[in-house]
């Protein structure tokens, strides 16, 4: 383990040889333990505002990095596939084997799709996790846009996963959706949007089961101008957890002291962190 400009850097390899680094800012006696999924496309590093933020709140970060993106060793290509099997069974084991054990509780969390995917490798893992934190995330099924977002989506996850098999990867870059993404990975997502369940194509496992089967606390951060992830999928998602005590807290610009849409808070992300540090050992419910 090396550090740079404050944070750690660790080198991880998954069982079938894809490296990435693990990056982490930790104060230096945490009261917990946090492993932080990006969203779609974001590089692990964008985080490192958040990380540094948590760190000050007495919460170890530990930045995990998606297959093919930031420091993956691996780029999706015709020749180079994966979903969310991929994902779920090699590369996050692997970050999670990683973490130091220092006795304090340890969290799963994450922003966007990764918070969706916290909430799947969580219900596989649930002894594992003392409570999960979901920021600007949500499930992407149709029905839980408002219209006329609603009657788009349908027919957007239909095209994706089309033009990426045409393609051979999704050229996120050019459409400004996500990065340049796995095909298989778009099609995984693509079916959540149309049918609200979560699975991973070539894995046989229930990963709804496993999320339903969940007790652990899940803190949800709303931001107010969110459009790609909007209340009724935040609720819809945390509705896979009917055992898990829930919180909701709504932030917006003013609190946030930046625009409350899905990726500016990342810039500035103090009042997140401490939104999710306060909420430790906290009561369940929606604040205001």
């Amino acid at each position: 383990m090396i550090e740079a400009n404050g944070a750690t850097e660790a080198t991880v390899a998954a069982a079938d040889g894809h490296r990435w680094t693990l990056l982490a800012h930790a104060p230096a006696r945490p009261r917990a333990r946090l492993l932080w999924l990006p969203a779609l496309g974001v590089a692990a590093r964008h985080y490192l505002p958040l990380a540094e933020a948590l760190a000050r709140q007495g919460i170890a970060t530990h930045l995990h990095e998606w297959r093919g993106n930031g420091s993956s060793s691996l780029r999706p290509s015709r020749e180079q596939d994966w979903g969310y099997r991929e994902l779920l069974t090699l590369d996050l084991p692997a970050s999670h084997a990683a973490l130091p054990d220092d006795g304090t509780p340890l969290l799963l969390g994450g922003h966007s799709l990764g918070g969706q995917l916290s909430c799947c490798f969580a219900g596989q893992h649930p002894q594992a996790f003392a409570g999960l934190w979901l920021v600007a995330s949500g499930t992407p099924y149709w029905r839980s846009f408002p219209p006329p977002r609603r009657w788009l989506l349908p027919s957007l996850y239909r095209f994706l996963p089309w033009l990426a098999r045409r393609h051979g990867t999704l050229p996120g870059r050019r459409l400004g959706f996500g990065g340049n993404e796995a095909r298989s990975l778009i099609a995984d997502w693509a079916r959540v949007g149309l049918g609200n369940r979560y699975a991973a194509a070539g894995l046989d496992r229930d990963l709804e089961a496993g999320i339903a089967r969940l007790h652990v606390p899940a803190h949800g951060v709303l931001l107010a101008d969110d459009w790609l992830a909007p209340g009724d999928s935040l609720h819809a998602l945390l509705a896979k957890l009917p055992h898990a005590p829930v919180r909701i807290t709504h932030l917006d610009a003013a609190t946030l002291q930046a625009p409350a849409d899905h990726f500016s808070w990342m810039r500035h992300p103090d009042a997140v962190a401490t939104t999710l540090a306060e909420g430790l050992g906290a009561g369940t419910g929606a604040d205001d």
